[in-house]
């Protein structure tokens, strides 16, 4: 295989480093059009081939290529790499819009061609952790999943906090809770140094009213938190991704109530139990994601984090940009069709079963 990365910046050297290191990869070009950002890496990666021209990574007999640009470019590079028929790799968030997405998606689906979102957490010891316990039913039926990701700085430019902090979280959501269909987003948010918003409140509503998920993101907080409760019926899970050694904590607790009745007839009692640390995978999650990204190539299947994924991401994004515009309004994530649709589909679903 070989394997192009186009944008040298924050996470570009990373996803080098890691290609490189991939048994079936032999030979990377990377490309950056600042000849700074390459010397800097040139020494680093003597086995690495670099351009300032991304045009001669399309021309090349390259196999795939990773973009690690800024979100608005994500689109246009993409569609340029996917019509010269190269697989793509491509940073999170996905693109700018949902329709953006769909057309990628199509041209890829026309070619036979591969595209990967890098939604890394879910290539995570932890992440892989967490769903296996929620598969397994260890935590029972869930009922929300709350996530805090906040710390001080660093401001983006081209997209406002929800798209630049909440992609993470929402893919672990999708991920773990693959059984629950989201339907609606409210979000509300404040710019108190620019036209992006620095601070944001996102909730997410499912077709299933018994589960509910909530992320708080924030560039303004004097501390940083990396961290997700998620809630089952019969257990709780605290992931707290600042944590060295005990990253992933389950607690036996909940509530349990003995009527149906009006909750002030009912009784209530709190279930409070023993916590333990499940041991956890302890891998470098790009070096997984490098080795999906390849593997789905050479076997010619989807990869756990693929365009589609990618698209539902965007699709909440975009309806938390709509949501915040309208002081924290409904937005559906399907119109009526598309609603009516999906409806029909579970249906046909629960009669099969």
């Amino acid at each position: 295989m070989k394997v192009g990365v186009i944008g040298l910046g924050y996470w570009g050297p990373n996803l080098v480093r890691n290609f490189q290191a991939q048994k079936t990869v032999d030979k990377v070009v990377a490309c950056d059009s600042r000849e700074d950002r390459i010397e800097l890496l040139r020494s680093k990666y003597p086995g690495v081939q670099f351009e300032t021209n991304y045009k001669k990574l399309l021309e090349s007999d390259l196999d795939a290529i990773a973009i690690a640009t800024p979100v608005d470019t994500h689109y246009n590079l993409a569609k340029e790499v996917l019509e010269k028929g190269k697989h793509v790799w491509v940073e999170k968030p996905f693109t700018s819009s949902s329709s953006q997405a769909e057309e990628l998606i199509g041209i890829a689906s026309a070619k036979n061609l591969k595209i990967f979102v890098d939604h890394s957490y879910l290539y995570t010891g932890a992440v892989k952790k967490i769903k296996e316990l929620i598969d397994k039913g260890e935590l029972g039926e869930i009922i929300y999943f709350d996530s805090v990701r906040i710390n001080l700085g660093l401001f983006q430019h081209d997209v406002n906090v929800i798209w630049d902090l909440a992609p993470h979280d929402l893919a672990i959501m999708q991920y773990i809770l693959k059984d629950k269909k989201a339907i609606g987003v409210t979000a509300c948010g404040v710019s108190n140094y620019s036209e992006v918003e620095n601070l944001a409140q996102l909730s997410i509503h499912f077709k299933d009213n018994s589960c509910f998920a909530h992320f708080h993101v924030n560039w303004t907080s004097p501390v940083k938190i990396r961290k997700i409760i998620i809630a089952g019926k019969k257990k709780m899970l605290v992931f707290d991704d600042l944590e060295n050694l005990e990253k992933i904590k389950i607690y036996d607790c909940g509530i349990d109530i003995t009527s149906t009745e009006i909750l002030h007839n009912a009784l209530v009692q709190y279930r409070t139990g023993d916590m333990y640390s499940p041991k956890i995978e302890q891998t470098e999650a790009l070096n997984s994601a490098a080795k999906e990204f390849i593997n789905c190539i050479i076997e010619n299947r989807e990869p756990l984090t693929s365009g589609k994924d990618g698209l539902e991401v965007v699709r909440i994004l975009e309806a938390s940009d709509r949501s915040i515009k309208n002081k924290g309004m409904l937005v559906n994530l399907y119109d009526d069709f598309e609603f009516r649709i999906f409806n029909q589909v579970e249906d046909i679903h629960q009669y099969a079963k």
